[in-house]
């Protein structure tokens, strides 16, 4: 017998934490960006910098994934992966992706949407290197996205690069940075009755424009 699920329509919830208005943000989005995930990392919330990362294939079809951004300087927001991915080749036949923090308990999301480059193999090089040795090992133990006949065949290759490579695996050729340059960015902090707070961020000749958005 099925489990009863409660109705779905009934789900809701008042946001009442906090607001966000112009005179508060700042005025370049990568600063608010830094008070909020430093805010988020003080709060203590759950992987604060896990991302949704959206992309569209060669057949025009988005897709999107859980990801964890792992650097952030003036140009973007850097996460590593493997580039023969799903993400890595939906990124080669369309280079543009957006990008979504949640995070539930301060009842905020960040939007970020942008051109994707690969970073420097300088940068590359000295993360993987800074990976635990079993994270280095498994960025050559698995063919990403690719279908494989059982998790056996992940502890097989994980032994075998292992053996290989014992305690200094170099970077895979296959493996490495992206980095989302913004050119829209948009700050939501739930308010009550659904009247949420929405500034968003677009670059107008190398100046970003802040505006307020109805929710």
């Amino acid at each position: 017998m099925n489990p009863t699920l409660p109705s779905i329509a009934d789900l809701r919830k008042s946001y009442e934490r906090a607001e966000l208005d112009e005179q508060a943000s700042q005025a370049n989005p990568l600063d608010q960006f830094r008070q909020w995930l430093q805010e988020a990392i003080d709060a203590q919330v759950p992987e604060p910098n896990a991302m949704t990362l959206a992309t569209v294939e060669a057949n025009l079809r988005p897709s999107t994934r859980v990801v964890l951004i792992k650097g952030l300087d003036e140009r973007g927001i850097i996460w590593y992966t493997n580039y023969h991915s799903r993400k890595g080749q939906a990124l080669a036949a369309n280079p543009y992706a957006a990008l979504q923090f949640h995070w539930v308990e301060l009842e905020r999301v960040v939007r970020i949407e942008g051109l994707v480059e690969k970073v420097s193999d300088e940068m590359s090089d000295a993360y993987y290197a800074s990976r635990p040795l079993d994270s280095r090992i498994g960025a050559w133990a698995s063919p990403q996205s690719q279908v494989i006949a059982s998790r056996a065949t992940l502890v097989a290759n994980a032994a075998k690069y292992g053996a290989q490579y014992l305690l200094n695996p170099p970077r895979p050729p296959h493996w490495g940075g992206y980095r989302l340059m913004p050119e829209r960015w948009e700050f939501w902090q739930g308010r009550k009755s659904r009247l949420h707070d929405r500034l968003s961020y677009r670059l107008d000749n190398a100046t970003w424009v802040r505006e307020r958005l109805a929710p």
